[in-house]
């Protein structure tokens, strides 16, 4: 298995600082990105906790398999799903503890998304509103469902293109890591084909680049640095609104 990968983040065009982080391992083949909240440099803080926190596990349970792991695994998911969870809510648990004994880190908070290339998969694992797509085919799937208010009322109840557009709270998100002292991750499995590119965002891009655009502009450039660049420089065109992070991997078999 080899895995081709560019990553790259943009403060965007109205923030003064990137609160985004993102992390790629190529020697673990795990990619993750996270947008951070909190005042000040918090969500930057926040962030930064989640995706080392991550990084550290894999580099850890790479090195020894027999390690004690801090969760329990959940015996409904296999080992790369445990993995994978178990980092996230190592991550969650580290950033509630600092923002619960620092009172200026108080409410900190962050998104995350990860993809690890397993040998039997692609497990893509998140919490919050930050997305991961995979592009295959000349078509652009997405693989993660935000936890967000707005997403929340599309579930219960139909809302017209009109009514999502003038959503008053469509940065309102409902889980994060941070929050609370245990957090629910979603835990995903793709059965990966040759060529895939999986990409990683926070809604700096999702929020301000539709599918289509994102897709056209998989469709139009293969070069992963190109695209990345491509796509974060199409984001702040539009308004640039907020951080800007993307993470683009693609899969070959061997």
């Amino acid at each position: 298995m080899r895995i081709e990968v560019a990553g790259s983040t943009h403060v965007g065009m109205k923030r003064n600082h990137n609160e985004d982080n993102f992390l790629m391992l190529p020697e673990e083949f795990l990619f993750c990105v996270a947008d951070g909240m909190g005042g000040h440099s918090s969500g930057e803080i926040a962030s930064r906790i989640a995706v080392d926190e991550l990084g550290e596990f894999y580099k850890l349970t790479a090195k020894d398999q027999d390690c004690t792991w801090p969760f329990k695994m959940d015996k409904a998911r296999n080992y790369d799903e445990n993995r994978l969870a178990t980092g996230i809510k190592l991550a969650n648990a580290r950033i509630f503890e600092k923002a619960s004994s620092e009172s200026k880190y108080k409410g900190m908070g962050t998104t995350i998304v990860s993809v690890h290339f397993g040998q039997n998969g692609v497990y893509v694992g998140h919490v919050g509103d930050s997305r991961v797509y995979y592009f295959r085919g000349g078509a652009l799937k997405q693989v993660t469902e935000d936890h967000s208010l707005l997403n929340d009322y599309l579930k219960a109840k139909k809302l017209s293109p009109e009514e999502v557009e003038n959503f008053p709270h469509k940065n309102v998100i409902v889980r994060a890591l941070g929050m609370k002292e245990n957090v629910q991750v979603d835990v995903s499995r793709v059965e990966p084909q040759e060529d895939d590119v999986f990409l990683l965002c926070s809604d700096g891009l999702s929020g301000m680049v539709t599918d289509a655009q994102m897709q056209e502009i998989l469709q139009r450039t293969p070069e992963l640095e190109k695209a990345c660049s491509q796509l974060i420089d199409m984001a702040n065109a539009a308004g640039g609104n907020d951080n800007v992070t993307c993470v683009l991997a693609r899969y070959h078999a061997a």
